[in-house]
């Protein structure tokens, strides 16, 4: 853990680079100690059906929700928090320049015992030391 799941509107597609976006919260997040590295996962869903507001479609959206598992203090997930959503914002603030988009992250801990996990990521990680 952490997972970093992206809903966004379909409206926005060819406008922010997801891919990109996915990139900057993924090394955004590689740089907040309370988040282990081979942990991270960073994933973007399109959300084609959406009605928001007064019902323009003009209008957009990104919701990143982050998942982890519980256990950290309060100061510390703030902190995380808030240094993501500044990257999200950083990188999307050209599109809501010209554009109508709503931003939103929330936060969201995992019950260790109800949350089972196995892989071989750690045994294939580069060596950066």
């Amino acid at each position: 853990m952490p997972h970093f799941h992206i809903d966004y509107s379909a409206n926005l597609e060819g406008v922010v680079d997801m891919g990109a976006l996915c990139e900057t919260i993924r090394a955004a997040a590689a740089e907040i100690e309370t988040f282990p590295m081979a942990g991270i996962r960073v994933r973007a869903t399109r959300v084609d059906h959406v009605a928001m507001a007064d019902g323009n479609p003009k209008h957009g959206f990104i919701d990143l929700t982050i998942r982890l598992r519980e256990g950290r203090p309060a100061d510390v997930k703030k902190n995380a928090i808030d240094r993501i959503f500044a990257a999200l914002k950083g990188f999307v603030g050209p599109a809501m320049a010209t554009r109508s988009v709503a931003l939103s992250v929330e936060m969201r801990d995992i019950d260790a015992d109800l949350s089972l996990k196995f892989g071989t990521v750690r045994d294939h990680l580069e060596d950066t030391a």
